[in-house]
């Protein structure tokens, strides 16, 4: 019996039991919930899920899931997860006044240095003694080792005065490798 992994896109008008039905119905199928992330944004329900199902049981999981009420439900089919590629594990906090454009500026950069986004996180809030909005994003991110972080926080600086950024490398989730010795003969 072979499985497949099923990455599931779920949105809705929020309300009480929908990871429930959603995880029965799962269950029912044979079907393993591996990893989520869920939210409650602007009413609406959103999550994404990834789920290991006998490959036999497929079809009828996504048919049993499309006939959840009130939910559009979509799910593609993805392979089994590579092994992780060595490499920089950075994590990116941004401040700032909020704006249109900054996601995309960030996002540019980042793609300009090679860095790929991992896992992103935004939110708005009010200033603690104004009424300005501000904008807070939490990124985890991976490059290679030969990534110039010092230049990438430069590049990121420059694109707005009014935001800070706070880039910190955490080399423990992925060691650098050590460079073969040099011997004298």
């Amino acid at each position: 019996m072979s499985e497949q992994f099923l990455i599931l896109t779920v949105i809705g008008n929020d309300r009480p039991g929908i990871v429930g039905k959603l995880s029965a119905i799962i269950s029912a199928h044979q079907g393993n919930w591996l990893e989520s992330s869920m939210s409650h944004l602007a009413g609406k329900f959103a999550g994404i899920v990834k789920v290991a199902v006998p490959a036999e049981r497929v079809e009828a999981l996504q048919a049993a899931l499309s006939g959840m009420s009130g939910l559009r439900i979509s799910g593609e089919t993805a392979t089994a997860e590579k092994s992780a590629v060595a490499g920089r594990r950075l994590k990116l906090s941004l401040v700032g006044h909020d704006r249109i454009g900054i996601v995309r500026e960030v996002s540019q950069v980042l793609a300009h240095h090679a860095v790929n986004v991992e896992e992103l996180s935004t939110h708005t809030s009010s200033a603690p003694m104004s009424a300005e909005v501000m904008f807070h994003a939490s990124i985890e991110l991976t490059a290679s080792h030969e990534l110039d972080a010092h230049t990438l926080t430069a590049e990121l600086e420059r694109i707005s005065n009014d935001l800070m950024v706070d880039i910190n490398l955490d080399e423990s989730l992925a060691p650098s490798p050590q460079p073969p010795s040099k011997g004298r003969g």
